[in-house]
This record gives structure tokens, sequence and C-alpha cells, in this order.
């Protein structure tokens, strides 16, 4: 069995950071207390654009062909896939309500487009389902709607010194503990 969830920010907001990877806690640690780490581990390695040396995103859990074995059984896996399931609203609608009105510039706009396309390179060259899709002749249309409608390439950007964008790139690393 397969399953996760994370989370692609433009901006890094440490709050919401911590508020996502402490839900995604809670919901590991109610069927076995090594999961959160073991499985955020898996994010981290999984959603890594090594051609950038940067996290997609801040992670979150990932798991893939999870069998069970003596301390858990199939049961126990599918329920706790589906607990996780069920987080996706509740820790999405809280997020989206913490950001919804805040306004934004032109600039930050440019920088939504740019760090959409580090999501789109993760895709088109790592993401294990967009390959499998691509290579089993999938219906193309319905693999690539996953990708964002916008995205700009900027030629050897580089944050200003002190900026939210400078920060945000700070924190696209592996092993950061939000939790």
């Amino acid at each position: 069995m397969a399953g996760g969830i994370d989370l692609t920010p433009h901006y890094v907001i440490d709050e919401d950071a911590r508020y996502f990877h402490a839900y995604l806690k809670s919901v590991c640690d109610k069927f076995n207390h090594d999961f959160y780490h073991r499985f955020k581990t898996w994010a981290d390695d999984y959603f890594f654009i090594k051609h950038r040396n940067e996290t997609r995103g801040i992670g979150g859990i990932f798991y893939d062909r999870l069998t069970a074995n003596d301390d858990l059984t199939w049961e126990a896996i599918f329920e706790f896939s589906k607990t996780l399931g069920r987080s996706f609203i509740p820790i999405y609608t809280e997020l989206v309500k913490r950001n919804r009105d805040k306004e934004f510039t032109e600039q930050q706009q440019l920088w939504q487009y740019q760090r959409r396309s580090r999501y789109t390179e993760f895709n088109l060259v790592y993401d294990a389902g967009t390959k499998f899709g691509l290579e089993t002749n999938g219906r193309i249309e319905s693999i690539l709607m996953s990708l964002p409608p916008t995205a700009k390439w900027v030629y050897n950007y580089h944050p200003e010194a002190g900026s939210e964008e400078e920060k945000t790139l700070s924190l696209l690393k592996k092993g950061i503990n939000w939790a």
C-alpha cells in the first residue's frame, strides 16, 4: 500500500509548516510512533529535486509498498491510510483560511511562477506517477493536468539578501524538524 501528503508553498510560513507537520505527526502517532519520522524522511528523499539541490516544498509524509508484518496488520495499514486521507480537508482548509485574504504584489506573483517551475521540474523529471502514466500510454492530458497552469524559469535567479524568497529557499532542505 502507498500514500502520502506533502505541502509545496510558494512562501514558507513557519507557523503553517509547523501546523502541517504537527497534524501529520498526530495522525502517524495514533498508529505507530515510528511512522512520522520514517515517512517524513521518505518524503524528504522522494520530493527532492536533485539537479537543484532543494526539496519541492516543505515535505510531509510518504510511503510506498508498505506491507504487513508482525507489528503491522493489513487492517492497520488500511486504517492508517484512510485516516491520513481524511486529514487532507481539515489541514488544507485551515491553511487556506489562514492565508486566503492576504494581498500579494506583482513581484510575489513572479516568485509564485518561479516556484511553480520547480513543481513542474519535479513532476516531469522525478515523479513516479507521472513517469508511469507517460510510459504506459496513459491519457496525456489527465497525467499532465496536475502541472501548474503558469510557470516561469528565471535564468540564474538569486533572491535578494534578507528577503522572504531567500528565507523560503533556505527552508527547502531535507531533514528540517517541523514537528
